[in-house]
């Protein structure tokens, strides 16, 4: 498969990690492709030091470079509308919002202009079919992680949280929830580094498509405690690979103090979330479902 990616985001956030993670197993599987991405921006960065196939993202260079790919994968809301404008081949979507979709005229063109929508988890899927998108252009392609080597759990490793700016994280809450408890919190910027000593991660959120960030601590062994709304209760099972909470700081705070009481707990919740992790959420899963979904967006347009 030769397949054009195009992500404008201006941050290094989960979608454009996955971005990062697709690209890796397509290369291994043996496909071939092209990222366009923002010139300066981390993907593009990261895309390079990787040496991935990436240039500058410009209209002029989607409309020029897709007549000469299978198909074009646009990977968020801006690369969507590109396509729709431009794009020369059949187009896919990934969908990793919760938000709704809005019905105005031009909304319901460019949703209508794509050939399919890769739905980060079944609740995104559902608010693209309260839009209008009929199920038979979905697919449900979770988010995926590497697994890597396991951490020795310690109750006195720092918790950790997201650092984050957006309102919707719920930051205000974990840090309320950490007061009560009288437990510190490690407000991380750098997930990856300081998952390699933490005792758990609090991922509160008011709203979430799917929590890429819960399903990486889960592949490094950092047992999760995150907010019980839909999107996120599809990562993990409550009680089993993690523990869902009320966005309320007072459950956050109980939850945080039971499982630094209960070290057999915390093993238990590690040793299920990893085999949830390779069971669900591997990247030969998602590259199975993302390859699929390319054919049937090509089945579809070839016909």
């Amino acid at each position: 498969m030769h397949v054009l990616h195009i992500d404008l985001g201006r941050e290094m956030r989960g979608g454009q990690h996955q971005v990062l993670l697709l690209l890796k197993i397509l290369r291994s599987a043996g496909h071939s492709f092209t990222l366009l991405a923002r010139a300066g921006s981390p993907l593009f960065a990261s895309a390079e030091a990787l040496q991935f196939n990436v240039q500058p993202a410009s209209l002029l260079a989607l409309r020029r470079l897709s007549s000469e790919y299978d198909i074009v994968h646009a990977h968020d809301a801006r690369s969507h509308t590109w396509a729709a404008l431009v794009s020369r081949r059949p187009f896919v979507v990934s969908r990793r919002v919760a938000f709704p979709v809005s019905n105005s005229p031009v909304s319901r063109w460019k949703y209508g202009r794509a050939a399919r929508f890769l739905a980060v988890s079944r609740f995104v899927a559902s608010k693209l079919e309260e839009a209008g998108v009929t199920q038979s252009k979905i697919d449900v392609v979770f988010d995926s992680a590497e697994l890597s080597a396991m951490q020795t759990w310690s109750p006195e490793a720092p918790l950790v949280a997201l650092a984050s700016a957006d309102p919707k994280k719920g930051r205000d809450l974990v840090q309320k929830a950490s007061d009560l408890a009288r437990i510190p919190i490690t407000f991380s910027s750098d997930l990856q580094k300081d998952f390699a000593h933490a005792s758990a991660f609090i991922y509160i959120s008011r709203s979430e498509g799917f929590g890429s960030a819960a399903l990486v601590a889960m592949s490094k062994g950092v047992p999760v405690i995150a907010s019980r709304i839909e999107g996120m209760v599809e990562v993990f099972e409550d009680g089993v690979s993690g523990l869902a909470v009320a966005n309320d700081p007072a459950a956050i705070a109980t939850a945080m103090q039971h499982l630094r009481q209960n070290p057999d707990l915390a093993k238990s919740l590690i040793a299920n979330a990893r085999t949830r992790v390779e069971t669900l959420f591997s990247p030969s899963a998602m590259l199975l479902k993302t390859l699929a979904s390319y054919r049937r967006a090509l089945a579809v347009r070839d016909v």
